[in-house]
Protein backbone atom coordinates (compact mmCIF):
# COMPACT_ATOMS: atom_id res chain seq x y z
CA UNK A 1 0.00 0.00 0.00
CA UNK A 2 1.19 3.89 -0.76
CA UNK A 3 1.69 6.10 2.19
CA UNK A 4 -0.59 8.32 0.57
CA UNK A 5 -3.23 5.73 1.17
CA UNK A 6 -2.79 4.96 4.59
CA UNK A 7 -5.19 6.72 6.80
CA UNK A 8 -3.45 8.44 9.71
CA UNK A 9 -4.12 5.03 12.34
CA UNK A 10 -2.41 2.80 9.45
CA UNK A 11 0.63 5.82 9.28
CA UNK A 12 1.14 6.05 12.70
CA UNK A 13 1.25 2.22 13.26
CA UNK A 14 4.10 2.26 10.05
CA UNK A 15 5.76 5.81 11.61
CA UNK A 16 6.18 3.71 14.79
CA UNK A 17 7.45 0.49 13.44
CA UNK A 18 9.73 2.15 10.72
CA UNK A 19 10.77 4.47 14.20
CA UNK A 20 12.37 1.06 15.70
CA UNK A 21 14.25 0.04 12.64
CA UNK A 22 16.16 3.13 12.84
CA UNK A 23 16.67 2.93 16.92
CA UNK A 24 18.42 -0.29 15.98
CA UNK A 25 20.51 1.16 13.47
CA UNK A 26 21.73 4.31 15.71
CA UNK A 27 23.09 1.41 17.97
CA UNK A 28 25.17 0.12 15.53
CA UNK A 29 27.77 3.14 15.56
CA UNK A 30 28.18 2.97 11.70
CA UNK A 31 30.76 5.37 10.05
CA UNK A 32 29.93 5.39 6.17
CA UNK A 33 30.77 8.56 4.03
CA UNK A 34 28.87 8.44 0.46
CA UNK A 35 29.00 12.44 0.58
CA UNK A 36 31.19 12.81 -2.64
CA UNK A 37 31.64 10.15 -5.92
CA UNK A 38 35.16 8.83 -5.34
CA UNK A 39 36.89 5.84 -6.68
CA UNK A 40 37.46 2.97 -4.21
CA UNK A 41 40.63 1.71 -3.59
CA UNK A 42 39.94 -1.40 -5.93
CA UNK A 43 39.45 1.06 -8.69
CA UNK A 44 42.87 3.04 -7.92
CA UNK A 45 44.58 -0.16 -7.69
CA UNK A 46 44.00 -0.84 -11.03
CA UNK A 47 45.84 2.18 -12.40
CA UNK A 48 49.19 1.11 -10.30
CA UNK A 49 51.03 -0.25 -13.32
CA UNK A 50 51.21 2.83 -14.72
CA UNK A 51 53.75 4.27 -11.68
CA UNK A 52 56.47 1.57 -13.35
CA UNK A 53 56.11 2.75 -17.12
CA UNK A 54 59.22 5.25 -17.19
CA UNK A 55 61.63 3.41 -16.08
CA UNK A 56 64.52 4.30 -17.58
CA UNK A 57 65.85 7.69 -18.90
CA UNK A 58 65.63 6.49 -22.68
CA UNK A 59 61.64 6.48 -22.13
CA UNK A 60 61.50 10.15 -21.32
CA UNK A 61 61.16 11.70 -24.52
CA UNK A 62 57.43 12.95 -25.98
CA UNK A 63 57.11 12.28 -29.31
CA UNK A 64 58.62 15.02 -30.62
CA UNK A 65 62.03 13.96 -29.25
CA UNK A 66 61.32 16.65 -25.79
CA UNK A 67 62.82 15.30 -22.52
CA UNK A 68 59.67 15.49 -20.49
CA UNK A 69 61.74 16.59 -17.70
CA UNK A 70 62.30 19.57 -18.68
CA UNK A 71 60.70 22.95 -19.46
CA UNK A 72 58.39 23.78 -21.86
CA UNK A 73 55.50 22.53 -24.09
CA UNK A 74 52.40 24.92 -22.70
CA UNK A 75 50.21 22.70 -24.56
CA UNK A 76 51.30 19.68 -23.37
CA UNK A 77 52.79 16.81 -25.46
CA UNK A 78 51.76 15.75 -28.86
CA UNK A 79 50.79 11.72 -27.11
CA UNK A 80 48.61 13.65 -24.45
CA UNK A 81 46.75 16.23 -26.65
CA UNK A 82 45.72 13.09 -28.74
CA UNK A 83 44.84 11.07 -26.24
CA UNK A 84 42.24 13.64 -24.49
CA UNK A 85 41.17 15.24 -27.95
CA UNK A 86 40.15 11.34 -28.97
CA UNK A 87 38.21 11.12 -25.24
CA UNK A 88 36.59 14.06 -25.64
CA UNK A 89 35.57 14.03 -29.54
CA UNK A 90 38.22 16.94 -31.10
CA UNK A 91 41.61 17.54 -32.88
CA UNK A 92 44.66 17.59 -30.69
CA UNK A 93 45.37 21.13 -31.93
CA UNK A 94 42.22 21.82 -29.84
CA UNK A 95 43.36 20.33 -26.87
CA UNK A 96 45.10 22.27 -24.10
CA UNK A 97 46.49 19.97 -21.33
CA UNK A 98 46.26 20.93 -17.80
CA UNK A 99 46.96 19.64 -14.79
CA UNK A 100 44.92 16.90 -12.55
CA UNK A 101 41.74 18.42 -12.27
CA UNK A 102 39.62 19.66 -14.90
CA UNK A 103 37.88 21.33 -12.22
CA UNK A 104 40.59 23.72 -12.44
CA UNK A 105 40.57 24.29 -15.69
CA UNK A 106 36.87 25.53 -15.43
CA UNK A 107 37.58 27.92 -12.83
CA UNK A 108 40.64 29.50 -14.67
CA UNK A 109 38.62 29.84 -17.42
CA UNK A 110 35.63 31.84 -15.79
CA UNK A 111 38.62 33.97 -14.16
CA UNK A 112 39.94 34.75 -17.52
CA UNK A 113 36.47 35.64 -18.34
CA UNK A 114 35.74 37.75 -15.38
CA UNK A 115 38.92 39.63 -15.29
CA UNK A 116 40.52 39.95 -18.68
CA UNK A 117 36.93 39.15 -20.78
CA UNK A 118 36.96 36.63 -24.20
CA UNK A 119 38.12 37.31 -27.16
CA UNK A 120 38.14 41.15 -26.88
CA UNK A 121 35.03 41.57 -25.16
CA UNK A 122 34.55 43.25 -21.84
CA UNK A 123 36.16 41.86 -18.75
CA UNK A 124 33.05 40.34 -16.72
CA UNK A 125 34.14 41.92 -13.84
CA UNK A 126 33.33 45.29 -15.07
CA UNK A 127 29.80 44.90 -16.48
CA UNK A 128 26.58 45.47 -14.11
CA UNK A 129 25.14 41.79 -14.13
CA UNK A 130 26.38 38.80 -15.31
CA UNK A 131 24.30 35.80 -15.08
CA UNK A 132 24.53 31.68 -15.64
CA UNK A 133 22.35 29.56 -16.45
CA UNK A 134 22.14 25.95 -14.14
CA UNK A 135 20.52 22.96 -15.00
CA UNK A 136 19.05 21.45 -11.86
CA UNK A 137 19.48 19.46 -10.31
CA UNK A 138 23.70 19.56 -10.81
CA UNK A 139 26.75 19.55 -10.02
CA UNK A 140 27.68 21.73 -7.14
CA UNK A 141 31.01 22.68 -7.85
CA UNK A 142 30.25 24.01 -10.96
CA UNK A 143 27.98 26.66 -8.99
CA UNK A 144 30.12 27.21 -5.86
CA UNK A 145 32.15 28.72 -9.09
CA UNK A 146 30.24 31.12 -10.42
CA UNK A 147 28.98 32.16 -6.82
CA UNK A 148 32.12 32.81 -5.52
CA UNK A 149 33.08 35.21 -8.72
CA UNK A 150 29.46 36.75 -7.59
CA UNK A 151 27.41 35.77 -10.92
CA UNK A 152 24.01 35.36 -10.88
CA UNK A 153 22.71 31.53 -11.34
CA UNK A 154 19.45 31.00 -13.00
CA UNK A 155 17.80 27.51 -12.20
CA UNK A 156 17.15 25.74 -15.49
CA UNK A 157 15.15 22.22 -15.31
CA UNK A 158 16.07 19.00 -16.41
CA UNK A 159 14.21 17.01 -18.99
CA UNK A 160 14.62 13.29 -19.96
CA UNK A 161 16.60 14.92 -22.87
CA UNK A 162 18.72 17.36 -21.01
CA UNK A 163 18.00 20.67 -19.69
CA UNK A 164 14.63 22.78 -21.22
CA UNK A 165 16.19 24.02 -24.04
CA UNK A 166 12.74 26.22 -24.81
CA UNK A 167 14.00 28.10 -21.36
CA UNK A 168 17.52 28.07 -22.47
CA UNK A 169 16.81 29.66 -25.73
CA UNK A 170 14.92 32.30 -24.28
CA UNK A 171 17.53 33.30 -21.86
CA UNK A 172 20.53 32.90 -24.23
CA UNK A 173 18.89 34.58 -27.32
CA UNK A 174 17.57 37.58 -25.55
CA UNK A 175 19.56 38.66 -22.82
CA UNK A 176 22.76 39.73 -23.23
CA UNK A 177 23.75 39.29 -19.55
CA UNK A 178 23.59 35.46 -19.70
CA UNK A 179 27.41 34.72 -20.52
CA UNK A 180 27.34 31.02 -19.95
CA UNK A 181 25.77 27.25 -18.45
CA UNK A 182 26.93 24.65 -17.21
CA UNK A 183 26.48 21.06 -18.74
CA UNK A 184 27.69 17.65 -17.88
CA UNK A 185 26.12 16.38 -21.47
CA UNK A 186 26.36 12.66 -20.42
CA UNK A 187 25.36 11.00 -17.51
CA UNK A 188 24.58 14.32 -16.02
CA UNK A 189 25.54 14.59 -12.35
CA UNK A 190 23.60 13.80 -10.75
CA UNK A 191 20.54 12.72 -12.77
CA UNK A 192 22.49 10.23 -15.18
CA UNK A 193 20.45 11.74 -17.96
CA UNK A 194 22.52 12.11 -21.25
CA UNK A 195 21.45 14.63 -24.20
CA UNK A 196 19.54 13.87 -26.61
CA UNK A 197 20.12 14.74 -30.04
CA UNK A 198 17.92 17.00 -30.74
CA UNK A 199 19.37 18.82 -27.19
CA UNK A 200 23.25 18.85 -28.69
CA UNK A 201 21.69 20.04 -31.98
CA UNK A 202 19.79 23.11 -30.42
CA UNK A 203 22.38 23.85 -28.28
CA UNK A 204 24.95 23.93 -31.31
CA UNK A 205 22.27 26.65 -33.07
CA UNK A 206 22.24 29.07 -30.33
CA UNK A 207 22.79 32.10 -31.60
CA UNK A 208 23.34 34.00 -28.34
CA UNK A 209 22.63 37.68 -27.89
CA UNK A 210 25.95 38.31 -25.88
CA UNK A 211 29.22 37.49 -28.36
CA UNK A 212 30.91 36.38 -25.39
CA UNK A 213 28.14 33.79 -24.20
CA UNK A 214 29.73 30.16 -24.09
CA UNK A 215 28.77 26.58 -23.21
CA UNK A 216 30.58 24.83 -20.77
CA UNK A 217 30.54 21.08 -21.46
CA UNK A 218 31.69 19.19 -18.95
CA UNK A 219 31.99 15.57 -20.47
CA UNK A 220 33.69 14.20 -17.09
CA UNK A 221 31.79 10.57 -17.54
CA UNK A 222 31.69 10.82 -21.43
CA UNK A 223 34.10 7.31 -20.69
CA UNK A 224 32.42 6.27 -17.90
CA UNK A 225 29.99 3.83 -18.99
CA UNK A 226 28.15 0.98 -16.99
CA UNK A 227 26.55 -0.83 -19.66
CA UNK A 228 27.81 -2.65 -22.64
CA UNK A 229 25.58 -0.84 -25.46
CA UNK A 230 26.24 2.60 -23.89
CA UNK A 231 24.33 5.47 -26.23
CA UNK A 232 26.40 8.17 -27.48
CA UNK A 233 25.69 11.57 -27.15
CA UNK A 234 26.58 13.89 -30.60
CA UNK A 235 29.49 15.63 -30.86
CA UNK A 236 29.35 19.25 -29.34
CA UNK A 237 32.33 20.53 -31.47
CA UNK A 238 31.39 18.81 -34.74
CA UNK A 239 27.65 20.25 -34.21
CA UNK A 240 28.89 23.90 -33.63
CA UNK A 241 31.13 23.68 -36.50
CA UNK A 242 28.30 22.68 -38.81
CA UNK A 243 26.67 25.76 -37.80
CA UNK A 244 30.14 28.21 -37.46
CA UNK A 245 30.11 28.61 -34.80
CA UNK A 246 32.88 26.79 -32.93
CA UNK A 247 34.04 29.69 -30.87
CA UNK A 248 30.99 28.84 -28.82
CA UNK A 249 31.64 25.83 -27.15
CA UNK A 250 34.80 25.36 -24.14
CA UNK A 251 34.77 21.22 -23.54
CA UNK A 252 36.20 19.63 -20.24
CA UNK A 253 37.33 16.08 -18.81
CA UNK A 254 39.80 14.76 -17.07
CA UNK A 255 41.07 11.22 -15.91
CA UNK A 256 40.88 12.00 -12.30
CA UNK A 257 38.22 8.92 -11.94
CA UNK A 258 39.85 7.44 -15.03
CA UNK A 259 43.46 6.71 -13.28
CA UNK A 260 44.62 8.80 -9.43
CA UNK A 261 42.03 11.02 -8.65
CA UNK A 262 44.90 12.86 -7.21
CA UNK A 263 47.29 12.71 -10.56
CA UNK A 264 45.30 12.73 -13.62
CA UNK A 265 45.36 14.88 -16.13
CA UNK A 266 42.66 17.07 -17.59
CA UNK A 267 42.25 19.21 -20.76
CA UNK A 268 40.26 22.21 -22.33
CA UNK A 269 38.84 21.39 -26.01
CA UNK A 270 37.69 24.48 -28.18
CA UNK A 271 38.66 26.31 -30.66
CA UNK A 272 41.92 27.21 -31.99
CA UNK A 273 40.50 30.63 -31.82
CA UNK A 274 39.72 30.11 -28.65
CA UNK A 275 42.83 27.53 -27.15
CA UNK A 276 45.28 30.95 -28.79
CA UNK A 277 43.98 33.45 -26.24
CA UNK A 278 44.03 30.98 -23.35
CA UNK A 279 47.68 30.34 -24.09
CA UNK A 280 48.17 33.69 -24.15
CA UNK A 281 47.02 34.10 -20.74
CA UNK A 282 48.29 31.26 -19.52
CA UNK A 283 52.09 32.03 -20.63
CA UNK A 284 52.18 34.61 -17.73
CA UNK A 285 51.26 32.26 -14.85
CA UNK A 286 52.60 29.15 -16.18
CA UNK A 287 55.76 27.30 -17.89
CA UNK A 288 53.40 23.97 -18.49
CA UNK A 289 52.09 21.39 -16.92
CA UNK A 290 53.06 18.01 -15.40
CA UNK A 291 54.17 16.36 -18.83
CA UNK A 292 56.18 13.16 -16.91
CA UNK A 293 52.86 12.73 -15.89
CA UNK A 294 51.01 13.41 -19.60
CA UNK A 295 53.96 10.74 -20.75
CA UNK A 296 53.15 8.56 -18.51
CA UNK A 297 49.48 8.77 -18.86
CA UNK A 298 50.20 7.76 -22.86
CA UNK A 299 52.75 5.33 -22.35
CA UNK A 300 49.65 3.29 -19.69
CA UNK A 301 47.12 3.46 -22.44
CA UNK A 302 49.05 3.43 -25.79
CA UNK A 303 45.59 5.01 -27.41
CA UNK A 304 41.83 5.36 -26.64
CA UNK A 305 41.42 1.41 -27.20
CA UNK A 306 43.23 1.14 -24.29
CA UNK A 307 41.41 3.90 -22.29
CA UNK A 308 37.83 1.80 -23.21
CA UNK A 309 38.93 -1.65 -22.13
CA UNK A 310 40.66 -0.04 -18.68
CA UNK A 311 37.23 1.50 -18.54
CA UNK A 312 35.46 -1.92 -18.47
CA UNK A 313 37.36 -2.67 -15.32
CA UNK A 314 36.12 -0.05 -13.43
CA UNK A 315 32.46 -1.11 -15.15
CA UNK A 316 33.08 -4.26 -13.04
CA UNK A 317 33.73 -3.02 -9.86
CA UNK A 318 31.27 -0.16 -10.24
CA UNK A 319 27.91 -1.95 -11.82
CA UNK A 320 27.38 -4.20 -8.60
CA UNK A 321 27.14 -1.47 -6.91
CA UNK A 322 24.93 1.04 -9.09
CA UNK A 323 22.82 -2.26 -8.41
CA UNK A 324 22.59 -2.46 -5.17
CA UNK A 325 21.26 1.04 -4.60
CA UNK A 326 18.45 0.45 -7.82
CA UNK A 327 17.50 -2.83 -6.01
CA UNK A 328 16.61 -1.14 -2.37
CA UNK A 329 15.18 1.60 -4.01
CA UNK A 330 13.04 -0.98 -5.79
CA UNK A 331 12.59 -2.80 -2.82
CA UNK A 332 11.70 -0.69 -0.24
CA UNK A 333 10.91 2.36 -1.61
CA UNK A 334 8.66 1.99 -5.49
CA UNK A 335 5.72 0.29 -3.29
CA UNK A 336 5.04 2.90 -1.36
CA UNK A 337 5.20 5.76 -3.94
CA UNK A 338 7.29 8.17 -1.75
CA UNK A 339 10.50 8.80 -4.42
CA UNK A 340 11.76 8.74 -7.80
CA UNK A 341 15.20 7.92 -9.60
CA UNK A 342 16.55 7.15 -12.83
CA UNK A 343 18.69 4.22 -13.28
CA UNK A 344 21.93 5.20 -15.00
CA UNK A 345 23.60 3.84 -17.42
CA UNK A 346 26.85 5.28 -16.50
CA UNK A 347 28.65 7.98 -14.72
CA UNK A 348 28.74 8.06 -10.84
CA UNK A 349 25.51 8.95 -8.82
CA UNK A 350 22.08 8.10 -8.52
CA UNK A 351 19.72 10.71 -8.39
CA UNK A 352 16.99 10.27 -5.87
CA UNK A 353 13.96 12.56 -5.41
CA UNK A 354 11.91 12.67 -2.00
CA UNK A 355 8.24 13.23 -1.71
CA UNK A 356 8.64 17.65 -1.22
CA UNK A 357 10.20 19.09 2.10
CA UNK A 358 12.01 15.57 3.51
CA UNK A 359 15.15 15.72 1.48
CA UNK A 360 16.98 17.63 4.29
CA UNK A 361 15.22 15.10 7.15
CA UNK A 362 16.36 12.08 5.14
CA UNK A 363 19.91 13.35 5.00
CA UNK A 364 19.76 14.56 9.12
CA UNK A 365 18.37 11.06 9.72
CA UNK A 366 20.96 9.08 7.95
CA UNK A 367 23.64 11.32 9.39
CA UNK A 368 22.64 10.91 12.95
CA UNK A 369 22.74 7.16 12.08
CA UNK A 370 26.04 7.21 10.79
CA UNK A 371 25.68 7.45 6.45
CA UNK A 372 26.89 11.13 5.80
CA UNK A 373 25.46 11.92 2.10
CA UNK A 374 25.69 15.02 0.39
CA UNK A 375 24.00 17.71 1.89
CA UNK A 376 20.39 18.25 1.03
CA UNK A 377 20.05 21.19 -1.67
CA UNK A 378 23.92 20.91 -2.85
CA UNK A 379 22.43 20.07 -6.59
CA UNK A 380 20.89 23.12 -6.28
CA UNK A 381 22.52 26.98 -7.02
CA UNK A 382 22.71 28.96 -3.71
CA UNK A 383 22.51 25.04 -1.89
CA UNK A 384 18.91 26.16 -2.04
CA UNK A 385 16.13 23.42 -3.22
CA UNK A 386 13.29 24.82 -3.91
CA UNK A 387 11.11 21.40 -3.07
CA UNK A 388 13.60 20.06 -0.63
CA UNK A 389 13.45 17.03 -2.37
CA UNK A 390 16.59 15.72 -4.08
CA UNK A 391 19.53 14.16 -2.91
CA UNK A 392 22.42 12.50 -4.50
CA UNK A 393 23.86 8.95 -3.76
CA UNK A 394 27.15 8.25 -4.42
CA UNK A 395 27.73 4.88 -3.96
CA UNK A 396 31.37 3.92 -6.33
CA UNK A 397 33.61 4.38 -2.93
CA UNK A 398 32.07 1.81 0.43
CA UNK A 399 32.46 -1.79 -0.78
CA UNK A 400 29.07 -3.64 -1.67
CA UNK A 401 28.75 -4.92 2.01
CA UNK A 402 28.46 -1.52 3.38
CA UNK A 403 26.49 -0.10 0.63
CA UNK A 404 23.86 -2.80 1.38
CA UNK A 405 23.91 -1.78 4.86
CA UNK A 406 23.92 2.20 3.89
CA UNK A 407 20.64 1.60 1.69
CA UNK A 408 18.97 0.00 3.90
CA UNK A 409 19.33 2.62 6.53
CA UNK A 410 18.77 4.92 4.01
CA UNK A 411 15.63 3.58 3.18
CA UNK A 412 14.42 3.84 6.55
CA UNK A 413 15.25 7.71 6.79
CA UNK A 414 13.26 7.87 3.03
CA UNK A 415 9.94 6.09 4.88
CA UNK A 416 10.49 7.86 8.45
CA UNK A 417 10.56 11.33 7.20
CA UNK A 418 7.60 10.71 4.44
CA UNK A 419 5.65 8.92 7.72
CA UNK A 420 6.45 12.03 10.06
CA UNK A 421 5.56 14.63 7.07
CA UNK A 422 2.47 12.83 6.33
CA UNK A 423 1.13 12.93 9.47
CA UNK A 424 2.20 16.45 10.22
CA UNK A 425 -0.13 17.52 7.59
Amino acid sequence: MKLSEMNKDELTSFKNSVQDEYDAFKSLGLKLNMARGKPSSEQLDLSMPMLDVLSSTSELNDLDGVDVRNYGGLEGIPEARKLMGDILGVKSSEILVYGNASLKAMYDTIARSYCFGVLGSTPWCKLDKVKFLCPVPGYDRHFAITEQFGIEMINIPMTQDGPDMDMVETFVNNDESVKGIWCVPQYSNPSGISYSDETVKRFANLSPKAEDFRIFWDNAYCIHHLVDEPKCILNIMDECKNNGKEDMVYIFGSTSKVTFSGAGISAIGCSEKNLKEITDKLTKATIGYDKVNQLRHCKFFGDIDGVKQHMKKHAEILKPKFDCVISWLDKEIAPLGIGSWIEPQGGYFVSFDSQSGCAKRIVQLCKDAGVVLTGAGATYPYGKDPQDSNIRIAPSYPPVEELEKAMELFCICVKLATAEKLLAE
